[in-house]
């Protein structure tokens, strides 16, 4: 079978296909044949030797696919193979086939494209343990999303307005990002280049703030965030792509009374994923079924088109989703 390997790291010129042996589902597992393949902001990290994988992780790229389970291991119910399905995987996924945990495959939801289906497992599940979950985003709140127009934030925003955010505010860094967050729910859409969402959010919460801000950026951020946030808000950390290591003062956490959390995807056990899984497939499957939340691709590449996939990933001119095209 045919697999992306980036080896030995570096720029996406190090992408190249190579071919590898059928891998051979183990106890618990489920092998996909897959269709499409997710691109992420993780895999331009690892390509670049900046996100290793968990050990006990594929050392290949590839976080989220839809596909046809095409075997299961020991312990799986053989009713699995031929479904359709889309699932987070352990790494791997640029490949013409790919090992997942059983308990991550979900179903497509209804009337959904495999080439959208692959969007959803890892940025849903990314948003949703960090937004509502770990969040605690309740109607009636105003919510801070950094990065409005990437998978990430497209996503953010409509669960946002599925929970019932009383305000959304998304970052972008044009107009024609502001425009496509505007249409998927932000109230109000700041251009980071041009304005300061600090006072833009002075401004708009009347000094007041707001409850949660969803920040991947990281960096000079930090502060600026604590200045954001109403008495007693949630700062929820996903990447720190401005840098993890800041010189500042905390004297907001305490004054204000803050929390300020985060947490990544990968590193969690098997069964917290299946957990994340479950309880997407039963409150947000019914709402992508019925159209009113989507994923939203920007871009299809094939396969073997997969440098130039990443090089838009890196340039940030993307709106929404990027996937590969794997199977014909």
């Amino acid at each position: 079978m045919r697999r992306i390997d980036h080896q030995p790291g570096g720029g996406p010129e190090c992408l190249h296909l190579i071919e590898a042996e059928m891998p051979k589902p183990g106890p618990g597992e489920a092998r996909i044949q897959v269709a499409y393949a997710g691109v992420n902001r993780p895999d331009v990290l690892q390509r670049k030797g900046l996100y290793p994988p968990p050990p006990d992780a594929s050392p290949y790229l590839g976080l989220e696919v839809s596909g046809v389970v095409s075997a299961v291991g020991e312990g799986v119910d053989s009713a699995l193979i031929g479904q359709t399905v889309c699932s987070l995987t352990p790494g791997g996924g640029y490949a013409d086939e790919v090992l997942v945990p059983a308990s991550h495959c979900m179903s497509v939801p209804a009337g959904l494209a495999l080439r959208d289906a692959a969007c959803l497992p890892e940025t849903m599940m990314t948003v949703w343990a960090n937004l509502i979950e770990r969040g605690q985003l309740m109607p009636g709140q105003s919510v801070l999303i950094h990065g409005g127009s990437s998978g990430i934030g497209t996503t953010a925003i409509q669960l946002a307005r599925w929970a019932g955010a009383s305000r959304i505010f998304a970052t972008v860094g044009s107009a024609d990002k502001a425009e496509a967050c505007r249409a998927l729910g932000a109230d109000r859409c700041i251009q980071y280049k041009d304005e300061d969402f600090v006072e833009v959010i002075r401004t708009e919460m009347h000094d007041q703030g707001v409850n949660l801000i969803l920040d991947m950026v990281g960096g000079d951020y930090i502060y600026k965030n604590l200045k954001c946030l109403a008495l007693e808000g949630r700062l929820v950390q996903i990447a720190f792509l401005s840098g993890a290591k800041v010189d500042m003062n905390w004297d907001l956490l305490m004054r204000k009374r803050l929390t300020y959390t985060g947490s990544t995807l990968r590193p969690r056990s098997i069964e917290e994923k299946a957990r994340i899984a479950q309880s997407l497939q039963q409150a947000i499957w019914p709402e992508v079924a019925a159209g009113r939340i989507r994923p939203i691709v920007h871009a299809e590449f094939d396969l073997t088109e997969v440098r130039a996939a990443h090089a838009l990933m890196e340039s940030s001119q993307h709106v929404g989703k990027i996937v590969l095209k794997v199977q014909p």
